[in-house]
């Protein structure tokens, strides 16, 4: 595979070579994963969840290319959640200021492109994606707001939180987490406006068919 796209990431070849691939990103608890694979079920779709390649692209990293995720790394959990605030978890968290999203676009073009292709994830970052895209309605983001984010973690339960419980305060740390995800999903909301791409706010009135519909409208399946 030819480097060249890291030069010109915006280059028309790289969004022609991309042009099978459909993306939803969103903030924490919006459904992400779910509506992929609903969408993808339906239309024979390959899905890329990026969740499932972190462990993966941590370890292909390098201080170099990733310094914040290696400066994560070597934090304890209370160095991680507790001692830090929301802001400053949102400014240093690797995946949020686009470290490894090139690894993202190995991986993709490494995909055969007899079928199309659903990549889902946080890590897709509306400034990121916009340039890879030729029709702005192949990508969308989902922005939950916080009383569904709120939701998902008491319905989730204790073991989905389980990380957590290796702080000194899980509490605070859970506070902090929640914190940091609605700003984020805010950071969502201003780019995906002034990038002018699509995005959808999604409360608990919103059902989970109906958001698979409204998904699937936006990206054209």
């Amino acid at each position: 595979m030819s480097a060249d796209w890291r030069q010109n990431p915006d280059s028309a070849a790289l969004q022609e070579r991309l042009e099978h691939v459909y993306w939803i990103g969103g903030g924490s608890g919006a459904g992400k994963s779910t509506i992929a694979r609903r969408i993808a079920a339906k239309r024979g779709l390959r899905v890329y969840a990026t969740d499932d390649v972190m462990a993966d692209h941590a370890r292909r990293s390098t201080p170099k290319d990733s310094p914040l995720l290696h400066t994560f790394m070597a934090m304890d959990m209370d160095e991680r959640w507790v001692h830090r605030s929301p802001a400053t978890m949102v400014e240093t968290f690797h995946w949020f200021q686009g470290e490894g999203f090139t690894m993202i676009i190995e991986d993709l073009l490494r995909l055969p492109r007899e079928s199309g292709v659903i990549v889902e994830g946080f890590r897709l970052l509306p400034r990121l994606v916009k340039p890879l895209v030729r029709v702005s309605g192949h990508a969308v983001w989902l922005l939950p707001t916080p009383e569904l984010r709120q939701a998902v973690v008491e319905s989730r339960g204790g073991s989905a939180w389980r990380f957590l419980g290796k702080t000194t305060d899980p509490d605070k740390a859970l506070r902090h987490l929640l914190e940091r995800d609605r700003m984020f999903t805010n950071i969502l909301r201003d780019e995906t406006q002034r990038l002018n791409m699509r995005a959808v706010e999604v409360d608990a009135s919103l059902t989970e068919d109906d958001l698979a519909q409204r998904v699937a409208g936006i990206l054209g399946l």
